[in-house]
This record gives structure tokens, C-alpha cells and sequence, in this order.
């Protein structure tokens, strides 16, 4: 065992030792300072107070519960702004075909300067010189 992994085992031992060392000791201050644990009755009034007082958190991932957005259009003039945007071509699908609809070969190719040929002999040409990364390696 070279000198490094053997200080770094010391360590890690001495750590060990005085985690556990000192795990008793605040256990016990802990139990002496809490107070007694409380029924399942007790709780579920909390619980039921904090729901009729709005303190509880909304369900799903959300970590802090967030204001509830107020728009300053009416709904009328979301529905005209959106007939409008319709007629002028300007909605797009959501998901996945929106993936597709601006990533398509037609698409792409549009704004290239480069032939498909010239861009498969250029990765090729990277393969055989090693330029290129292996698949799932990030950049």
C-alpha cells in the first residue's frame, strides 16, 4: 500500500471512530430536549388545520407552492390573438412533431452549404484521423 492510501485509510478510520464516538452523545440530547411524540390523533388535527389554513405544500415536485398567474388579457382577446396567429401561419404542433416539422432533412438542408456527400466524406475522413469521439462519450 503506497503512503497516500495508507494516510487516507488512517483518516478515514480516525473519522469513523469519532463519528461514532459522538453519535451517543447527541442521540441523547436530542431525546432530552424534544418533547413527547404525538398521537396519531394530534397529528392529523395539525394536518387538517394546515390544510384549512393553506400552509400545506401542493402536491407533485414543486418545492415551494407558487402565486397563481393572473393574465391581463381577457379570454376574448387570447382567442382573437390565437384565431389571428392561425390564420397568419404562425402556430406550430407541440410535442413531438414540432421536433420534426423544424428538424426535418428539408429543413435542414436549407440553410446548409454543403453538399450531403461532402458532409459524409468530412465525418469519415474525421473517423479515419481519430478526430471524432466515441458514441456516448460528451463533448
Amino acid at each position: 500500500m503506497n503512503p497516500t492510501a495508507a494516510r487516507r485509510l488512517a483518516l478515514a478510520t480516525f473519522v469513523a471512530a469519532v463519528a461514532a464516538a459522538a453519535a451517543p452523545v447527541v442521540w441523547a440530547a436530542d431525546r432530552d430536549g424534544a418533547a413527547a411524540p404525538l398521537s396519531r390523533a394530534e397529528v392529523k388535527a395539525e394536518t387538517i388545520a394546515a390544510m384549512h389554513a393553506g400552509q400545506t405544500m401542493p402536491p407533485g415536485e414543486r418545492a415551494v407552492p407558487q402565486a397563481g398567474f393572473s393574465s391581463t388579457k381577457t379570454r376574448a382577446e387570447r382567442k382573437a390573438e390565437t384565431l389571428a396567429a392561425r390564420s397568419r401561419g404562425e402556430l406550430v404542433s407541440g410535442g413531438v412533431a414540432t421536433y420534426r416539422t423544424y428538424m426535418s432533412q428539408q429543413t435542414a438542408g436549407k440553410y446548409s452549404t454543403k453538399t450531403r456527400a461532402e458532409r459524409k466524406a468530412e465525418t469519415m475522413d474525421a473517423i479515419a484521423h481519430k478526430q471524432m469521439m466515441r458514441s456516448g462519450e460528451a463533448a
